[in-house]
């Protein structure tokens, strides 16, 4: 079976639906998770969300279907960003 990768957009702070950005299979879908790791993106891996979302073209608006499981990805990916701002935050006043 081949790899397969997207990648999606979304910004806390506009009320847009989120959107796809990048979508691959094969040497693409390796291509999209390196840059998302090299730029310390955080990736999850959801084969039943790819399958959903690697149907959709470059730009598209996430579907209802997927709302669900691209809302828990996010819940995820602001507590590690809350975790990793405060770790940051005191180190920088010097508690350890």
């Amino acid at each position: 079976m081949q790899e397969k990768a997207v990648a999606l957009t979304f910004d806390p702070d506009d009320p847009a639906i989120p959107t796809i950005t990048a979508s691959g299979r094969g040497a693409v879908a390796r291509q999209i998770l390196e840059l998302a790791f090299a730029n310390n993106i955080k990736v999850r891996e959801d084969p039943d969300l790819v399958e959903i979302l690697s149907t959709l073209e470059v730009g598209a608006e996430i579907p209802v279907i997927a709302f669900a499981a691209v809302a828990e990805i996010l819940s995820h990916v602001y507590r590690w960003e809350t975790r990793e701002r405060e770790r940051t935050e005191s180190n920088q006043a010097g508690i350890p």
